[in-house]
């Protein structure tokens, strides 16, 4: 078998010499030099350029129809929707611009083919053109910058609902913590140098605030219109809070605090219900199906977007979003600290 396969080897070198002899051999019969561009090797390039510029645009479009599917859903909170409007925008502004761009690109490139005797225009410097292509994208960047600071604004403003729902994220490799205040509606202060296995985010045990407050690991719960401000810390290096149903994320960052609002607008069950959401997750069951694993249903989830650590990619929390009823019964089912620290 293997003097078969350097058999094969050689007669294959052999034939590709033959084919170059022969290849040079023909260019003794051309009356020009084989270096020399001709009007017709022009006119080749030309279309072809043309044929491929046709061949990327098609290709682009083909490339959106096909992943559109796999998607996010719409924003599931009241701010996202401003940010999906951003992000749309921003879409078709430069997809309108690509598509512009390389049609004229590639359409010149045809146009525009060197003949013999044509001799190209050499044009040093032109004002007008130099104003024109500064001050359009200035003025479109303009806008999508003002556009972008105006709702960046509103969405990080402080918080000034007297019914909204405070929840603290707690990082670290690799996992969530999240804390919400007691009846008392405060979060207790926090000390680094009491975490402990029983008060794994450090809660300041001298503190009587934080005695009521709820400590949940696995899922955590919020009601759907409401408020909800998140105060995000973190043990060890910086994480990334990215809950991106919501549209939402900010750092976790070691030795401070940092805030983000956002209301829910959509609960679990009615997300479940998305006939787009529905498509999804059965292209996704139909994937995990092929690996032999269980169907999974929709859940909202929260990640960590920075890269940790090694298992940075488990790092995650699902989240439930419900109805103020329930809500406050899951939140009444949880245990308060003042009753672990008795317990210890």
């Amino acid at each position: 078998m293997k003097l078969l396969i350097l058999l094969g080897l050689v007669l294959l070198i052999i034939a590709v010499h033959q084919l170059m002899r022969v290849v040079e051999l023909s260019r003794e019969f051309k009356k020009t030099k084989e270096w020399e561009v001709t009007d017709s090797d022009n006119s080749f390039n030309g279309k072809g350029m043309l044929l491929g510029g046709f061949g990327l645009i098609a290709f682009f479009f083909w490339q959106v129809n096909r992943w559109a599917d796999n998607l996010l859903p719409d924003a599931a909170s009241v701010h996202g929707q401003k940010v999906d409007t951003l992000w749309n925008y921003n879409m078709w502004l430069v997809t309108l611009v690509f598509v512009l761009v390389n049609a004229f690109l590639f359409y010149f490139a045809y146009k525009y083919t060197g003949k013999k005797g044509v001799k190209a225009t050499f044009l040093a410097h032109d004002n007008r053109l130099e104003m024109a292509w500064t001050i359009a994208p200035a003025v479109v960047l303009a806008g999508i910058i003002i556009f972008g600071l105006k709702y960046w604004n509103e969405i990080t403003e402080r918080s000034t609902s007297a019914d909204k729902v405070t929840i603290e994220l707690y990082a670290k490799q690799f996992d969530w913590t999240a804390r919400y205040a007691g009846f008392d509606k405060k979060l207790g202060s926090t000390d680094y140098r009491q975490i402990d296995g029983g008060n794994s985010v450090g809660l300041d045990t001298l503190d009587a605030t934080g005695y009521d407050d709820i400590l949940v690991k696995n899922e955590f719960h919020i009601p759907v219109n409401k408020e909800i401000e998140f105060k995000m810390r973190s043990r060890d290096v910086i994480h990334s809070a990215y809950m991106p149903h919501f549209r939402a994320q900010m750092n976790c960052v070691p030795g401070m605090v940092t805030e983000f609002k956002f209301t829910p607008n959509k609960t679990t069950a009615e997300m479940r219900k998305d006939p787009y959401v529905i498509q999804l997750m059965a292209g996704i069951n139909e994937a995990r199906a092929k690996k032999g694993e269980e169907p999974v249903e929709f859940d909202y989830v929260l990640l960590c977007n920075k890269i940790c650590g090694a298992s940075h990619y488990n790092m995650q929390m699902t989240i439930v979003v419900e109805s103020e009823k329930d809500y406050k019964d899951w939140l009444l089912t949880q245990p308060r600290f003042k009753k672990k620290i008795a317990s210890k």
